[in-house]
């Protein structure tokens, strides 16, 4: 890359945060920090601060600013709280906003970003599953561009042809699926919190792992391609794929598949989005294509894991349907981990909010930020009141 890039790092002290981090650090002379966010934890993100000398930490929790200031005392990094200060961090002059602060609640810091001209490298599914057209609307307006972290839709971003977008037959999403692949419905049913989260391929936070064991994480990928790439759903398939080497593919009419294969390792992504439109040594695990003795790929199982069906039906029923689908399940996912609900309760609050309380709910329009957290909230709020639930 001809000079360093400056970048701030939204929710720096998650599993995607960490890597992105991992990556900075293995090439110092190709980056500048200059903000770092976190949610509660101010250890690590004083700790990452430090190690990635940045002008400026912001922690969430305005009760933990204090302490923020007392471990970064010694340091020349400014410290800031509250949710309106990630906000302002978003939009300040730098070249690239990693965001990855979980779920709904990165959605304000993209915005911000994306208001400023800034790209974009957008790690967290939710925000584009509630606001996808928004969001890209928004980066269009802007002249910004959407940076896809994930790793399936960072493959397809590689591999897809601009100039030959007509010809693209399918986008196909590779699943591992997950801890309970082989399992029985009737063991999927008894899952535990610690069974859920222990995937059998990758390294990842607690609420996108119990998300990928549910397959409720392709479920919500099939939503965000569409956004992502302006493809319909019909031009989106789902193949499940237990090695986790191919990422993901693109199929086009003449009967060509090109695809993008890499370790399972998430630095390989980053590195690509934070390195763009170049390429870097991720400092991460390499594949090795001569230990590869089996590839496997078959249909998933739509019975099993239902949460699959449902993307394609709220993307037929539109955004209203997309918002309840994903407020719902980040509720219900909090709910399983404090073992308040078993784990096939999940996608019956996630059905229960798309089929019984949706249209219940009076219909307003969601051209604006504001009226899409409110229709978020109204379905949060009634799902965790309602005794459906319990």
């Amino acid at each position: 890359m001809p000079c360093k890039k400056k970048i701030t790092i939204l929710g720096a002290t998650g599993s995607i945060g960490q890597s992105t981090m991992n990556v900075i650090i293995s090439s110092p002379d190709m980056f500048e920090v200059h903000g770092v966010t976190a949610n509660t934890n101010i250890k690590l993100l004083a700790d990452s601060a430090i190690k990635l000398n940045a002008s400026i930490a912001v922690i969430a929790d305005e009760s933990l600013e204090s302490e923020l200031k007392q471990l970064l005392s010694s340091h020349d990094i400014k410290v800031a709280s509250g949710m309106a200060a990630i906000e302002d961090i978003a939009a300040q002059d730098v070249d690239l906003v990693m965001a990855a602060i979980i779920g709904f609640a990165g959605l304000r810091p993209i915005i911000r970003a994306l208001e400023s001209g800034t790209n974009v490298a957008i790690a967290n599914k939710e925000p584009l599953v509630a606001a996808g057209g928004y969001i890209m609307e928004l980066a269009r307006k802007n002249n910004a561009k959407i940076l896809p972290v994930d790793s399936e839709h960072n493959a397809i971003f590689q591999v897809l042809e601009d100039q030959n977008k007509t010809a693209i037959d399918k986008i196909i999403l590779t699943a591992s699926g997950g801890p309970f692949l082989n399992w029985s419905a009737d063991d999927i049913a008894g899952a535990t919190p610690s069974q859920a989260i222990a995937h059998p391929n990758w390294i990842m936070g607690k609420k996108i792992s119990v998300d990928s064991a549910s397959m409720m994480n392709k479920a919500l990928e099939i939503i965000e391609a569409h956004h992502l790439f302006d493809m319909p759903a019909d031009k989106i398939d789902v193949l499940i794929h237990p090695q986790s080497v191919i990422h993901s593919m693109v199929s086009y009419v003449d009967g060509s598949i090109l695809s993008q294969m890499g370790a399972s390792d998430m630095r390989t992504p980053i590195a690509y989005a934070l390195s763009y439109p170049h390429r870097m040594d991720s400092g991460g695990d390499k594949l090795d294509t001569k230990s590869l003795c089996e590839l496997s790929f078959s249909q998933p199982d739509f019975d099993k894991f239902p949460a699959l069906s449902y993307a394609y039906k709220c993307l037929e029923l539109g955004k209203r349907a997309c918002i309840a689908f994903n407020a719902a399940n980040e509720v219900a996912v909090d709910l399983f981990l404090r073992e308040k609900i078993g784990f096939c309760d999940i996608m019956r609050i996630v059905a229960y909010a798309v089929d019984e309380l949706l249209p219940t709910i009076p219909e307003f329009e969601l051209k604006t930020i504001e009226e899409i957290e409110k229709l978020d909230n109204i379905v949060r709020c009634a799902v965790i009141d309602n005794e459906k639930v319990r």
